[in-house]
């Protein structure tokens, strides 16, 4: 089950206002669109190029976080004799956009859209992102209908993609899913995404592929009051990702069988930092054995234990590095994504990700037995650079929006002491590292008088906490 841990900030709106206006200003983010875009997004909406294929008979839904509404992705999966049948509708937002026009040329200034708290910049107007090209439930929308053939174990054995007219029954939330599934109130469909999920997951360990489950912090706001938590992820959500991830991977096949397309890397981690995560798992206590693989120890850590939060969070410092190599005519020698084990590209979040419009065209004109669309061959190679830049950005602005929130929620408790474990100590500097308290849900800066002891339980103090500067700071309680 998931778990929960919450602090609310209901004395802190005005520095939190002023924060998240002062972050903007910042960072240079634009606060609403020019209005040449936005008149050209409102002719767009009503005017939509419709495909002629109607799929409206199946029965998608919708599941994401219940705030959401740039939905991307709508779903239904099937039995399909003794394999499965994967149906998954994926927002057209080339029926809206074309090449060149004044909301394209904007989402290439963008990139993708940024995430901080209710402070959302979003890729594309909200009339076309929330509304017109959102898979909302009961509306028919425009769609690159993926159709994904998978034997009985799971593998993929056929897919196609193509444009069709879909309309989604439901827009649904993971937790109340979850709690249709654990009560046993859920639909057949659930049953059969658990099934697809538990074997797609199977055949990446098989592959050599990992994922580090850390407890996920989040910023929420709920009728104006801001809420930071620790959230462990649900079943379903899982389940859910192996729809996405094998997507991706089809659309990675695709464009490497015919030479050309778009694919997201993450380099093979450097031996070094292999050998001095073994240190680490020595220095924790955190039995490795040298016949265990990198991935197998992953997946042997519990998220419920501090010493193996310390673990998996020394490990993400072997999967970065993360990015995007395009091709026309021989595949580049660095392809794969290690994280995975297997060459992927995004290509089911077009909404909220620039990149995913040119590939998902790419599939379709691959599919189709079509010319990949020059307008789509002559912005591939700048893509790369353009997708790295806007997540940089991204990155930038939801740490800010933490490192905020959490310095609002702490600055009127400086000379406290708090309970926390150390889960990272830096490098260069033992006496310094982060802290993740027990109560409240925050990940900090530490500061020792001695090396910190990694993994372990301690008492510190908070010295710092300024919302205008976003710093905290403890110190170690002797």
């Amino acid at each position: 089950m998931t778990t929960t841990r919450r602090l609310h900030l209901p004395t802190q709106q005005a520095a939190l206002a002023s924060g998240m206006a002062g972050l903007q200003r910042e960072l240079g983010l634009p606060s609403e669109f020019p209005p040449e875009v936005e008149q050209a997004a409102v002719v767009a909406a009503a005017n939509p190029r419709w495909p002629d294929e109607d799929r409206t008979g199946i029965e998608f839904v919708t599941i994401d976080p219940p705030d959401a509404m740039d939905l991307d992705q709508a779903m239904f999966v099937e039995r399909s004799g003794q394999g499965y049948r994967v149906h998954y509708a994926i927002a057209d937002v080339a029926a809206f956009v074309a090449a060149g026009d004044a909301i394209d040329l904007e989402a290439h200034r963008r990139g993708e859209t940024l995430y901080g708290a209710d402070a959302k910049v979003p890729l594309h107007p909200r009339i076309l992102s929330e509304d017109a090209a959102s898979l909302l439930p009961d509306q028919v929308r425009p769609a690159l209908l993926w159709t994904i053939e998978l034997d009985a174990s799971g593998e993929g054995v056929a897919v196609d993609v193509r444009r069709a007219r879909i309309r989604s029954r439901a827009k649904l939330d993971y937790a109340g899913v979850q709690r249709q599934i654990d009560a046993g109130t859920a639909g057949p469909m659930w049953a059969v995404l658990r099934e697809i999920g538990t074997l797609r997951k199977q055949r990446e360990q098989r592959r050599g592929g990992v994922s580090l489950p850390l407890p996920e912090q989040e910023v929420r706001v709920e009728e104006g009051r801001w809420t930071l938590e620790f959230r462990a992820r649900h079943p379903v959500e899982d389940w859910n990702e192996q729809i996405s991830l094998l997507t991706g991977m089809a659309a990675a096949h695709l464009m490497v069988e015919h030479g050309v397309g778009l694919l997201r890397t993450l380099p093979d981690a450097d031996p070094r930092d292999l050998a001095r995560l073994h240190r680490t798992a020595r220095a924790l206590g955190v039995d490795w054995p040298q016949s265990r693989n990198y991935p197998d120890f992953i997946r042997s850590l519990d998220p419920a234990n501090p010493r193996d939060v310390a673990m998996m969070t020394a490990c993400t410092s072997v999967l970065r590095g993360a990015g995007y190599v395009a091709f026309d005519g021989a595949v580049p020698e660095h392809s794969q994504h290690s994280a995975l084990a297997a060459q992927y590209t995004h290509v089911t979040a077009p909404l909220r990700r620039l990149v995913d419009r040119y590939t998902g065209e790419t599939c379709l004109a691959l599919c189709g037995g079509t010319p990949v669309p020059q307008w789509v061959l002559d912005a591939l190679p700048a893509l790369p650079a353009t997708m790295q830049e806007s997540a940089r950005r991204a990155s930038r602005y939801e740490n800010a929006v933490l490192d905020l929130a959490e310095a609002a929620a702490l600055a009127s408790r400086v000379g406290e002491v708090f309970e926390g474990a150390i889960v990272e100590i830096d490098r260069k500097e033992p006496r310094q590292g982060e802290v993740m308290l027990r109560e409240p849900a925050i990940l900090a800066r530490v500061d020792a008088t001695h090396a910190l002891p990694l993994g372990e339980q301690v008492r510190v103090r908070l010295v710092e906490a300024d919302p205008a500067t976003r710093r905290i700071r403890f110190e170690l309680a002797e």
